[in-house]
C-alpha cells in the first residue's frame, strides 16, 4: 500500500510558539505580581483575584547606520 504524505499547514506548526509572551499567567505568577504591586495581603483569597496586566516586550526597529556623508556634517 502506498504511503500518503500530507504537508502540515504553516499555522499549525509549533516551532518556538511557547517562547513568546503569554497573555495568561499561572496563579503563583499572578500572586507574586500582586505582591510586588502591594495589592496582595496574607489574608487574601485566590477566589476573585484582581486582574493582572501582562507587560509585553516590543521589539524595536533597528537603527539605520549613518553614512559617511551624514557623519561629516
Amino acid at each position: 500500500m502506498e504511503e500518503i504524505k500530507v504537508s502540515l499547514d504553516k499555522s499549525l506548526r509549533r516551532g518556538n510558539k511557547m517562547s513568546g509572551t503569554r497573555n495568561v499567567l499561572k496563579r503563583a505568577e499572578r500572586v507574586s505580581q500582586l505582591e510586588a504591586e502591594d495589592r496582595w495581603t496574607d489574608n487574601s483569597t485566590v477566589l476573585g483575584m484582581p486582574k493582572v496586566r501582562v507587560k509585553r516586550t516590543v521589539i524595536g526597529k533597528k537603527k539605520k547606520k549613518k553614512s559617511k556623508e551624514e557623519d561629516d556634517e
